[in-house]
């Protein structure tokens, strides 16, 4: 769980993904189309880790283990929850400090 929180802290934007997963893709595509550049990080690639991390996703309250999404360190959720916050219009307003970052 440590390693979860330590890269959500870290950075702005954070999409706990697997490499096999097609939602993630698109969740990862649509935040950067909105601006910015999410830091996504391959638990499927994390040997050592990996599967506690994604554990610990379950335990924060993560229905699907992936994608996990973070904005500014806390917890907003899967797929669901991030196409719920963007159809509403909320989505942009959580990414917008974060909106510099795209290079």
């Amino acid at each position: 769980m440590d390693k979860v929180k330590s890269l959500a802290a870290q950075h702005g934007v954070v999409i706990f993904s697997k490499t096999t997963c097609c939602l993630c893709y698109a969740v990862s595509i649509l935040i950067q189309e909105l601006g910015v550049k999410p830091h996504v990080y391959d638990i499927d690639t994390d040997h050592q880790d990996g599967k506690d991390m994604e554990r610990a996703l379950a335990r924060l309250g993560c229905n699907s283990s992936v994608p996990a999404v973070f904005i500014g360190g806390n917890l907003i959720g899967s797929t669901n929850e991030v196409m719920s916050l963007h159809l509403s219009g909320s989505l942009i307003g959580m990414l917008k400090p974060y909106m510099s970052s795209m290079n």
